[in-house]
């Protein structure tokens, strides 16, 4: 199983030394990244982790707010093979004709990134569960939806403190699930109060067990109130130890 992390755990570092950045997270021990916001960045992002044998296999774009054809093409640039929409605002959420909306725009994307060979694929937060469609989170009314090129990753964090069981939510997902965030808090909506993975009220190997179509969990700390390589750090170790018997 290969661990990714989100760059955006470690924004402020990443604009102010991109390739300095790049650098610690290999010295670390990751072997791949999860760019964000990428297209700005593409060139010299593509030279830190071709210096640092670093790949990204995913990337977070706002593909539905943006040039897909640009995006697809630093993509390429970048090696990425699956790029996901990291948020549809939680106004969306609330109908069904909105929500399918979406998906359909979702699988229109979809079809010219596969013009570029690039999977495409979204990303949860909490307002995506919270919201109760016929009785139903709308993330689930939303994967019904999707074509199935269309793949997802599911925040786990942000699943269980939107009030899920993210277990039995992956379960109910299925093969949809090809990515998750892998992060750890006490499942507030402080961001702050995130903590390493393993430190905190998650159970992240029943997580990463729920789904056996899993090509990579990418860690996340969306905030974290410390030194957030220590954090970093701390996650790569308890993921790389294995899960205790």
């Amino acid at each position: 199983m290969t661990y990714s992390l989100q760059l955006y755990t470690v924004r402020g570092p990443l604009e102010a030394d991109l390739s300095g950045t790049i650098k610690r997270i290999a010295d670390i021990g990751y072997t791949a990244v999860e760019p964000y916001n990428f297209v700005a960045t593409a060139d010299q992002l593509a030279e830190a982790l071709s210096a640092n044998n670093l790949s990204a296999p995913s990337g977070h774009a706002p593909l539905l707010r943006a040039d897909q054809d640009e995006i697809f093409a630093a993509a390429q640039k970048l090696g990425i093979g699956t790029v996901i929409d990291p948020h549809v605002d939680s106004s969306r959420w609330n109908t069904a004709e909105d929500v399918k909306a979406t998906a359909d725009a979702l699988n229109a994307a979809a079809k010219k990134g596969a013009e570029y060979g690039i999977r495409v694929g979204y990303h949860n937060h909490e307002f995506e569960l919270e919201s109760r469609i016929d009785g139903r989170a709308a993330l689930e009314v939303f994967a019904e939806q999707l074509d199935p090129a269309v793949v997802l990753e599911v925040d786990t964090y942000w699943a269980s403190v939107g009030g899920e069981d993210a277990v039995e939510l992956l379960g109910r997902l299925g093969d949809q699930v090809r990515f998750i965030h892998i992060k750890d808090g006490p499942l507030t909506k402080n961001d702050k109060e995130q903590v390493a993975v393993g430190a905190g009220s998650m159970p992240i190997w029943d997580v990463i067990a729920a789904v056996p179509s899993l090509e990579v969990g990418v860690v996340e700390l969306d905030d974290f109130d410390g030194d957030i390589f220590e954090a970093v750090t701390d996650s790569f170790n308890y993921l790389k130890a294995g899960k205790k018997s």
